[in-house]
């Protein structure tokens, strides 16, 4: 067992399990670029503050640089015994460099290291996991334009309730997409700080230059209290909030996905390359990616949700509780952007089925509000209008017929306000067209709102 950095206070040596419990290298080395990355600007503040020697500091540079290439190419990996990462590159780069190395962690402790090093790492992947999302957003607003004439019922309670347009639906999930990257902006704003500098709880006695860190490292700004600094983790939580209502969002368009995909539906048809079958049944075509989808948010929740009881009742300022918040946050990372790419090819080779949409909204009275508008339109109250309407659905429905089949004398024997005009308010792109107000179905509105939306990104 190799020697600890603090082991001068401790007469044996860590018990093997108590040393295997305590390390967190297995899943904190991910971040080991950001690691070097801090560790770099923590150097050169410490040259530029007189703390350190320029010889020792261009020393620990290099030395440092060498460590990330042979990281990243392979010839180095993390087969140690180090307790995390930041005790394996500084062990690593003693080894390489000598007594500068053990200049490094002058003024500094782990405890705002990985507050520095996990909020490094979490805009970087922010950056990448908005990427993802943008590809998605944009695949819907490509769809949405195709579909501007694509008439399909919309739903309440899952049952038909008034046409509307295909486009207007994905554009629904266009806006919420927006929603999540912005969440993912104001997430990053608020980590966007350096806390180096605040040391374990109560900064150090040493001249540093925080400012010239966070400059250094492309940070806004540094936090303003040590013990905030080192001892919270609100932005990982809010971060892995954000994740949640991404996946949520994915979860309520897979669970359409996957009633549309069903013979009772058969709205749309998922590509071969995005669908399974079954070990059984050779008829099979299963929306797998839909509900891995589905069944991943579950994941993310718990991770937030063990975010969230881990630190509800900690006291300021460190505890080593606070290790426990990598795994959760990393495996919320991982599954999000597991989930993006495939899920979006699924949503981009869907194939829609345009007559049974249409089909499906004609066959389900969702014109029925604007046969109660008519009736308004004519004079009537809306509720008097409401029940002539409601009247005819019924009738209609025993008769087995849709409201435009029925006669304009049966129309007339329930309000003799209703003319041959009502064979054109029934109509479903009639109903659609007619509804203009701003976030509405009409073409024209949900062009202009996918307009809008192209110029987001």
């Amino acid at each position: 067992m190799s020697k600890k950095m603090w082991d001068g206070r401790f007469s044996k040596e860590t018990d093997a399990a108590a040393n295997d419990y305590n390390s967190s290298l297995r899943f904190d080395c991910r971040m080991y670029a950001q690691d070097i990355r801090g560790s770099k600007a923590h150097c050169r503040m410490l040259v530029e503050a007189g703390i350190l020697s320029k010889d020792d500091g261009d020393a620990i540079v290099a030395g440092l640089s060498a460590i990330q290439n042979d990281l990243d190419s392979g010839k180095l990996s993390f087969v140690s015994d180090a307790e995390d990462i930041h005790m394996f590159i500084e062990e690593e780069l003693t080894r390489r460099v000598g007594d500068a190395g053990k200049k490094l962690h002058t003024g500094r402790s782990r405890n705002d290291q990985v507050a520095l090093d996990i909020r490094l790492y979490l805009i970087d992947e922010c950056k990448e996991i908005r990427m993802l999302i943008k590809n998605l957003y944009t695949v819907l607003i490509r769809l949405a334009f195709d579909n501007l004439d694509t008439i399909m019922p919309g739903y309440t309670h899952l049952q038909r309730a008034q046409p509307i347009t295909l486009s207007h639906h994905l554009s629904a999930y266009v806006q919420m997409l927006q929603r999540d990257m912005t969440r993912l902006d104001d997430a990053v704003k608020r980590m966007d700080v350096s806390p180096l500098g605040s040391g374990a709880l109560a900064g150090t006695t040493y001249p540093l230059n925080r400012e010239f860190v966070a400059k250094d490292l492309g940070l806004s700004g540094i936090t303003e209290n040590s013990l905030d600094g080192v001892s919270d983790r609100d932005f990982v939580i809010e971060l892995t909030s954000a994740f949640s209502i991404l996946m949520m969002h994915l979860s309520r368009f897979s669970e359409e996905i996957i009633l549309w995909a069903t013979q009772e539906f058969a709205f749309l048809e998922l590509d071969d390359a995005y669908s399974t079958g079954s070990s059984i049944m050779p008829q099979k075509k299963n929306p797998d990616i839909a509900e891995l989808t589905r069944g991943k948010t579950g994941r993310v929740y718990g991770d937030l949700m063990a975010l969230l009881v881990i630190m509800k009742g900690l006291p300021l300022a460190y505890n080593k509780d606070m290790q426990e918040d990598k795994e959760a946050i990393f495996d919320a990372i991982d599954t999000v952007k597991q989930a993006l790419v495939p899920f979006t090819g699924m949503v981009e080779t869907m194939r829609f089925r345009k007559e049974n949409m249409k089909k499906a909204a004609a066959g389900g009275f969702t014109n029925a509000t604007d046969l109660a508008d008519y009736l308004v339109r004519k004079g009537l109250p809306f509720r008097s209008a409401h029940e002539v309407s409601g009247k005819l659905v019924r009738y209609a429905i025993e008769t087995e017929r849709s409201l435009e089949e029925i006669t304009i004398e049966e129309f007339i024997g329930f309000s003799p306000l209703i003319e041959r005009d009502v064979y054109e308010a029934l109509a479903l792109e009639t109903c659609v067209e007619k509804r203009t107000v701003p976030g509405a179905p009409a073409k024209a509105v949900v062009e202009e709102s996918l307009k809008r939306a192209l110029s987001f990104v």
